[in-house]
C-alpha cells in the first residue's frame, strides 16, 4: 500500500528549508560552474554545432537511463542517414527533436507551459495521447511491495496546472532557480503525467527551465550523463523524498549533478572549439575549397556524407566527393564504407564526444 501522503503543490513547501548551510555552499559552486559553462558556450562561433553534437550525446544518455541502449557508432551512423532504423536509434532521434521543439517554444514565449510539455512528450512518443487516462504504473521494491503509486488520472490536470504556475510565477516561491530546478524535476517525475516518456520529458524539462531562467542561452547543459553514472542514487533519493521528506539530500544531489555536468561540459566545448579552429586553419591554408559552411558541416555531427556536403555547400555530387576525399587524403577525415554507403568521420570530434577511436572498417 502507499505509505506517504498524496502529492501536493510545491508552493506548500517552506522555502526556508532550502537555505541550509550545505545547500547554500553547494549553490555557490554550482552557480560558479554554470556561469563559466554559459560563457564558454557563448564563445562558440556557431551555437547550432553545440546543440547538434552535445544534444545528440544527451539524447543517448537520457535514453540509456530508460534502458534504451545504443552504441555511439550505431547512433552516429544512423543519424547520418535519412532516418534511423534501429529502435534505440529512433528513440534517440526523437529525443533530439523533442528537445529542439521545447527550446523553440521557450525561446519564442519566454514561458514553459503545460502545453509545451505535452508537445515535448508528443515528439518523444510520436502520438497525441496527452495526459494519461488510466492509473500510472506502480513502483515496487525487490520484495514486490508497492513503494509508490502515481496520482490518479483525475488529479493530473490540477497537478500539472500547479506545476506550470510554479515554473512560471517567480513570486510564488522565493528560492534559487537551481533549487527550483530540483523541485520541479522531482514533482514532474512523481506526477508521472503520461503513459510513456515521463523520464525523458522530465530531463528535457530540466534544461529548458535553466534556459527560461536565463542561466543558459541554449539548451546544452545535460544532466543525463551525471544521472547515468549514479542511477541507483538518483532513484533512491527520489524515493527518499516520497517516503521520508528528505528534500535536502535530493537538492544537494541535483546541485552536484549541475556542477559536475557544467565542469565536464566546459572541457568538452573547449575541446570542440580547439579542434574546430585547428581544422579551420588547416583547411584554409591547404585547400582552395575552404568555407565556413564546410567547417559547420564537419562539426555538426561526427559523421557526414556526400549528400550532406552537396546540400550544405550547394555543390554537385562530384565536387562534394572530391572535397571529402581530399580531406581524407590529408588526414582530416576517415572514410568508412558500410554496405553501399560511404561515411566520412571527423575523428577529432568523434573522440571528444565518446572518448574512443572511431571504427576502422565493416562492423
Amino acid at each position: 500500500m502507499n505509505i506517504f501522503p498524496p502529492l501536493q503543490a510545491l508552493e506548500h513547501l517552506d522555502p526556508a528549508r532550502f537555505e541550509t548551510p550545505a545547500i547554500l555552499k553547494r549553490l555557490v559552486s554550482a552557480h560558479r560552474a554554470l556561469a563559466e559553462f554559459k560563457g564558454v558556450a557563448a564563445s562558440m562561433p556557431n551555437q547550432n554545432i553545440l546543440i547538434s553534437t552535445l544534444g545528440l550525446q544527451e539524447a543517448k544518455d537520457s535514453s540509456e537511463i530508460e534502458n534504451i541502449v545504443t552504441t555511439h557508432d550505431e547512433l552516429f551512423r544512423e543519424t547520418a542517414q535519412d532516418a534511423a532504423t534501429s529502435p534505440a536509434a529512433k528513440e534517440v532521434a526523437r529525443y533530439n527533436r523533442a528537445l529542439r521543439v521545447g527550446f523553440e517554444a521557450v525561446r519564442g514565449s519566454g514561458l514553459l507551459t503545460g502545453n509545451h510539455i505535452v508537445e515535448i512528450q508528443s515528439e518523444l512518443e510520436k502520438n497525441r495521447a496527452g495526459l494519461r487516462k488510466v492509473p500510472g504504473t506502480v513502483l515496487k521494491n525487490g520484495a514486490g511491495d508497492v513503494v509508490y503509486t502515481p496520482p490518479s488520472p483525475e488529479r493530473l490536470p490540477q497537478l500539472m496546472a500547479d506545476l506550470e504556475r510554479f515554473i512560471n510565477d517567480d513570486d510564488l516561491f522565493a528560492a534559487d532557480p537551481l533549487v527550483k530546478t530540483a523541485l520541479i524535476h522531482h514533482q514532474f517525475e512523481s506526477i508521472h503525467p503520461f503513459y510513456d516518456g515521463n523520464g525523458r520529458a522530465g530531463r528535457i524539462l530540466n534544461v529548458l527551465y535553466l534556459v527560461k531562467e536565463g542561466l543558459l542561452d541554449t539548451p546544452v547543459l545535460y544532466l543525463s550523463r551525471a544521472i547515468v553514472r549514479s542511477k541507483a542514487d538518483y532513484y533512491a533519493l527520489l524515493q527518499g523524498v516520497r517516503e521520508r521528506d528528505q528534500w535536502e539530500q535530493w537538492v544537494l544531489y541535483m546541485l552536484g549533478a549541475v556542477e559536475r555536468t557544467a565542469t565536464d561540459g566546459i572541457a568538452a566545448i573547449q575541446a570542440i572549439k580547439s579542434a574546430l579552429m585547428d581544422y579551420k586553419h588547416r583547411i584554409r591554408d591547404g585547400y582552395k575549397f575552404y568555407s565556413q559552411d564546410l567547417i559547420n558541416n564537419l562539426f555538426s555531427h561526427p559523421y557526414t556524407k556526400i549528400d550532406f556536403l552537396q546540400r550544405d555547400l550547394e555543390v554537385s555530387r562530384l565536387t562534394a566527393t572530391r572535397y571529402l576525399d581530399a580531406l581524407v587524403a590529408g588526414g582530416l577525415l576517415r572514410k568508412l564504407k558500410i554496405g553501399r554507403s560511404n561515411y566520412y568521420i571527423n575523428e577529432a570530434l568523434y573522440r571528444i564526444l565518446t572518448g574512443e577511436a572511431p571504427p576502422t572498417g565493416e562492423p
